[in-house]
């Protein structure tokens, strides 16, 4: 036995159209012919339109009389096309009359089509439906687009942080002094009152601080006395490296700070770092933060050179550094935050 099946549509899943003419009757025509298939808004005034237009949920469409009395159709499309949450919106004009003139100057204001008067309805119908489908098609490829570029932004950082850790690889075997330091920048940014975004994105640039130690000589670098003269100015040149690797990349904010980064991490706060002895706020905001951070956890490490610091011993290095390699702000805020740096320290411990 065979039966039918119907497949309805209920009324919150149809698509919502606005109608705006400042003639009734001709709103009564265009209601009168959507009113099964389509949610209706109508409004008779252009500023009537642009506050139905921006209610949630938004229209699926607009269909926009041209001549109306204070704000005509034209300005009320420009206005919609300028805001960010309408801009996406089809709008199909409907007019009786149009020169060639109008129609170029409605379609480049953002309009998709024009429906003419009197209302042919299989006409109507169909471009109506037509927009709407491309509408919807132009959404779920948007919707992919994001999502793709979500994904290649998470696997550019993910490549990035791994390719710090390669370089602290180096001379420290596990690579997670990194992961502490990006994690104690984030803490001391955020602690600064340093915007989401930005301290999102130091935590992310903060890993590629010393990249440019995958330039210097395993004899250099893994030397477990004191390097002399000629060895201490090769070491330097992981600085210049470090930034040659991530270049001059000023459409990507995070390869852009990680070169700051990478830059000014050595700099210090009275003038006597390196590489180009930059002096108190002149060093920027992220340089300052990763000094901190970068000697913090390599105080409390241990090195080819030296044994690890207690925390203690360390914090207490930072106060009597304020002013001079440090910023002394951001060392209050820094030792103000000790129970979280002490949570990341047990976190990113080196393994057993």
């Amino acid at each position: 036995m065979h039966t039918d099946t119907m497949v309805t549509i209920s009324e919150q899943d149809k698509p919502l159209l606005l109608i705006v003419d400042d003639t009734p009757e001709n709103i009564d025509v265009l209601v009168g012919l959507l009113k099964n298939d389509y949610r209706i808004r109508v409004a008779t005034t252009g500023a009537l339109a642009l506050k139905l237009a921006q209610l949630n949920p938004l229209p699926d469409l607009i269909l926009l009389d041209i001549m109306m009395p204070e704000i005509d159709g034209f300005e009320v499309c420009r206005r919609l096309k300028e805001q960010s949450h309408t801009q996406p919106i089809p709008i199909i004009f409907v007019t009786a009359k149009i020169s060639a003139d109008d129609e170029i100057k409605g379609l480049q204001l953002g309009a998709v089509d024009y429906i003419g008067k009197p209302i042919v309805p299989p006409i109507a119908k169909q471009r109506i439906e037509t927009h709407l489908a491309l509408s919807d098609q132009n959404k779920q490829l948007y919707l992919k687009v994001e999502e793709q570029t979500k994904v290649i932004k998470q696997t550019n950082v993910e490549l990035l942080k791994r390719l710090g850790r390669a370089a602290e690889y180096k001379d420290n075997e596990t690579g997670m002094h990194v992961l502490r330091m990006a994690n104690y920048a984030y803490v001391l940014a955020k602690s600064c009152g340093m915007p989401d975004e930005h301290a999102d994105i130091l935590k992310e640039a903060a890993p590629m601080h010393d990249i440019g130690k995958i330039g210097i000589p395993d004899g250099i670098l893994l030397k477990k006395g004191k390097l002399d003269p000629e060895e201490w100015e090769v070491m330097r040149t992981h600085v210049q490296i470090g930034v040659d690797i991530l270049g001059d990349s000023e459409d990507s904010k995070l390869m852009e700070m990680a070169r700051i980064v990478a830059l000014t991490h050595h700099e210090k706060w009275d003038g006597t770092g390196y590489p180009n002895g930059l002096e108190g706020e002149h060093i920027p905001l992220v340089g300052r933060i990763c000094a901190i951070a970068d000697v913090f956890d390599a105080l409390t490490s241990i090195r080819p050179y030296k044994k690890a610091w207690s925390v203690e011993e360390a914090l207490q290095f930072l106060g009597e550094q304020k002013n001079k390699h440090f910023d002394a702000t951001l060392v209050d805020l820094f030792l103000s935050q000790e129970p979280k740096i002490r949570e990341i320290m047990r976190k990113y411990a080196e393994p057993d």
